[in-house]
């Protein structure tokens, strides 16, 4: 059976996670971050940056594009069902009603967004401290529904998920003179690493104690990154990963900073970096046979508006594939990593 240990791993969680009561294990998540967790908060935007047309969603729920960077679903929309959640958290920009649709939280996650500013205003899209705005909305909303004891246990017991970087320095850094002329990709970790620790400390003031931050993927290993800089041996570009495995090390260091900080605080560093590695370059031993290239297109570059459904050549069967566009992974992916993210978030979970 293809994705079996896989699989066994996801049915495992899914028993240990849930309750016999049939309850989620935590009341809510609250998800900030970029494409790798954006449901659709983008749709209503004027920005390439969104994904609610086809062949995005392709295999998804009633085969509806929802905005979603994937052929299925995201790591998130796993996680949320492993801990026993019956509905996806909705993306709460695009809600057209509120109201009880805001009880196991929401998700304000932006694709093209970042931890630094101008990465999300060069595609028009929700920082991160604009994410935060709708997330005090959220809270006032929440407020009203429930009453405010109900309201504040729901936002001191959830978890919260930020996710960033790889938007960061894909759709930013590297593309942007204003910071490559100035700033070694180092040094531009570093200034993240100062957005970072802001947005934490944001967060916390608002009643946030039980936060999951993955690290930064091997960007290098992206398909487009391979394409445009990776000539001649066509594999994972090491200067890419070098910085990613550098912005990791800052991370750890500034979370344990910020765990010292904020009393009451339980911060986790979710580990992807290496679990993706071995994906991409061993793909077979964990059931697909295409980690090259993504199934939408040729696979080399597509992403976004260039992904559609005039995209000459796109694969049939998604689930052999490791990348579903030339940056963001397959629904098949995505399940494997989010048994993977839930075990690394059980800290968060107690």
């Amino acid at each position: 059976m293809r994705h079996s240990c896989a699989f066994s791993t996801y049915f495992l969680l899914v028993v240990f996670l849930v309750p016999s009561d049939g309850k989620p294990k935590v009341p809510a998540l609250f998800i900030f971050g970029d494409s790798s967790l954006d449901v659709g908060c983008n749709n209503n935007l004027k920005t390439y940056a969104k994904a609610n047309y086809f062949p995005y969603g392709r295999d998804f729920e009633n085969h509806i594009p929802t905005g979603r960077f994937c052929n299925g679903k995201l790591t998130i929309d796993y996680a949320s069902e492993n801990l026993g959640f019956t509905s996806h958290q909705p993306a709460y920009s695009t809600l057209n009603i509120k109201g009880d649709n805001l009880l196991n939280g929401a998700s304000f996650a932006s694709s093209g967004s970042g931890y630094h500013d101008t990465t999300a205003k060069l595609w028009n899209v929700f920082t991160l401290n604009e994410q935060l705005e709708f997330f005090k909305d959220y809270q006032r909303e929440l407020i009203r529904i429930t009453g405010k004891p109900n309201a504040l246990s729901i936002i001191s017991g959830g978890i919260y998920l930020v996710g960033g970087g790889s938007g960061d320095f894909i759709l930013n850094y590297y593309i942007n003179p204003l910071h490559y002329t100035a700033y070694s990709p180092y040094q531009f970790s570093d200034i993240l690493m100062q957005c970072y620790s802001n947005f934490i400390q944001k967060l916390y003031a608002l009643g946030a104690r039980k936060i999951g931050v993955p690290s930064l993927v091997p960007i290098g290993c992206f398909p487009v990154v391979i394409t445009l800089h990776g000539f001649p041996s066509y594999k994972c570009v090491s200067k890419f990963n070098n910085v990613a495995i550098y912005f990791n090390q800052k991370l750890n260091s500034t979370s344990q900073k910020l765990l010292k900080m904020l009393p009451g605080l339980n911060l986790k560093v979710l580990e992807t970096y290496q679990l993706f590695y071995n994906i991409v370059n061993k793909p077979s031993q964990y059931g697909f046979t295409e980690a090259r290239k993504g199934c939408c297109g040729i696979g080399l570059i597509e992403v976004s508006i260039f992904c559609n459904q005039e995209a000459i050549g796109t694969c049939v069967d998604a689930s052999q594939y490791v990348f579903w566009d030339s940056i963001h992974p397959t629904d098949a992916f995505n399940k494997i990593m989010s048994a993977h993210l839930l075990s690394e978030a059980s800290p968060l979970l107690s």
